[in-house]
């Protein structure tokens, strides 16, 4: 199968994994109404097309914190992307070096911030969480610093764990459950079975110490009972700013206040988002509450848009309502559990094509070009 779209690309992806893990990457929390809202509010947004406009000369290519990226893309941080395919963390990047586009590593990959750079030329983002043990937070920054990783995504909206009900059933769980569905679905699974599970052994890599035993990444709950901190305040971002020189990305916010009050704290960008809907099930989509984001910090900050995005079209019309550019999540990862890295390059071939062609057809030549008026009246405000 060719895929064409990035619905192709999700379902090799589902193919190809056992369906505890596919669940993983594909579900959400509770009922999954933000998951589902995250797509559905896109697919409400039409365009206002413009004709007989010289587009023959239109580029994608953005400016983001002083680089200039292939598209107005960020291969956003993905917990455990190792689950997907061997080193999945250091395949992302090759593929978004190769691209041209940044790639953000998450706290919580198999692979390690030093394996990364090992592995890539061109500095990659890195993406972290804050708990109970400062110290660890603090390290991570230091290596990530030490590593050349220009931007700093400190993550805020998982002060607890959510319940996801997909891995509940699935038996993915600490402890996990083991069952015989589970154990024949991974044996039946013969392509990942001999990439990921009989591969170099999974483990959460920024955790583990030179010279320690290797932590099972499904352990990674465990690990998560310390990374969640319920007392975490707006002092942990001003801890967070004190010691990271670079520019900061504050993500998971939703409300005009909350991304006025990141600034106030130091943060050189916010990122909107729901946490793909893992998180709070009943938050709002993210396109839907952007606009008023945009109206509220508009100009004096980097806007990244999270979640629901699909299409090369949902990245210009976040753009049109106020984003400086997009962080894309599943879409790249189902490439990834597809295909390895050529299904990353893949994904984003994909998003290429479809946004340059969308740029066209709406009259404008470049990204900084769009705006409200690149949207239909009728649009949330």
């Amino acid at each position: 199968m060719n895929p064409v779209n990035i619905d192709d690309m999700r379902d090799l992806a589902r193919r190809r994994l056992p369906r505890a893990v596919f669940d993983f990457l594909d579900g959400g929390a509770l009922d999954e109404l933000t998951l589902h809202a995250n797509r559905a509010d896109f697919e409400r947004i039409f365009f206002r097309p413009r004709v007989l406009v010289d587009v023959s000369k239109r580029t994608l290519a953005t400016r983001i914190f002083g680089v200039e990226h292939k598209l107005p893309i960020v291969l956003g941080a993905i917990g455990s992307l190792g689950l997907l395919a061997r080193r999945g963390e250091m395949l992302v990047a090759q593929a978004a070096e190769k691209f041209g586009v940044p790639m953000c590593l998450s706290t919580a990959s198999v692979c390690s911030i030093e394996e990364v750079k090992g592995a890539t030329t061109r500095p990659f983002w890195f993406q972290l969480y804050v708990g109970r043990e400062r110290e660890v937070a603090q390290e991570l920054m230091e290596r990530a610093a030490s590593a050349n990783c220009p931007v700093l995504v400190f993550t805020v909206d998982q002060a607890v764990s959510s319940r996801r009900e997909r891995d509940a059933r699935n038996g993915l769980t600490f402890p996990m459950r083991i069952t015989p569905y589970n154990i024949l679905n991974m044996l039946i699974n013969i392509r990942w079975l001999w990439d990921v599970l009989l591969g170099p052994p999974l483990d959460l890599g920024n955790y583990r110490k030179p010279g320690e035993r290797s932590r099972n990444v499904l352990t990674f709950p465990q690990r998560a009972a310390k990374t969640q901190d319920p007392s975490k305040t707006w002092k942990e971002v001003d801890w967070v700013r004190s010691i990271w020189k670079g520019p900061l990305v504050i993500k998971g916010l939703l409300t005009p206040e909350e991304a006025r009050r990141a600034l106030e704290h130091g943060a050189d960008g916010i990122v909107v988002s729901n946490h793909g809907g893992v998180i709070l099930d009943g938050d709002p989509s993210t396109i839907s509450v952007l606009p008023a984001i945009a109206d509220a910090v508009g100009g004096k900050t980097k806007i990244f848009l999270d979640g629901g995005i699909r299409r090369g079209q949902d990245v210009l019309k976040a753009i049109s309502l106020g984003a400086d550019a997009c962080f894309v999540g599943r879409a790249y990862a189902y490439g990834l559990a597809a295909a390895g890295e050529a299904g990353v390059l893949r994904s984003l071939q994909i998003l290429e094509s479809e946004m340059s062609a969308t740029m066209a057809l709406l009259g404008r030549n470049h990204v900084s070009e769009l705006d409200r008026t690149a949207l239909m009246p009728t649009n949330p405000p």
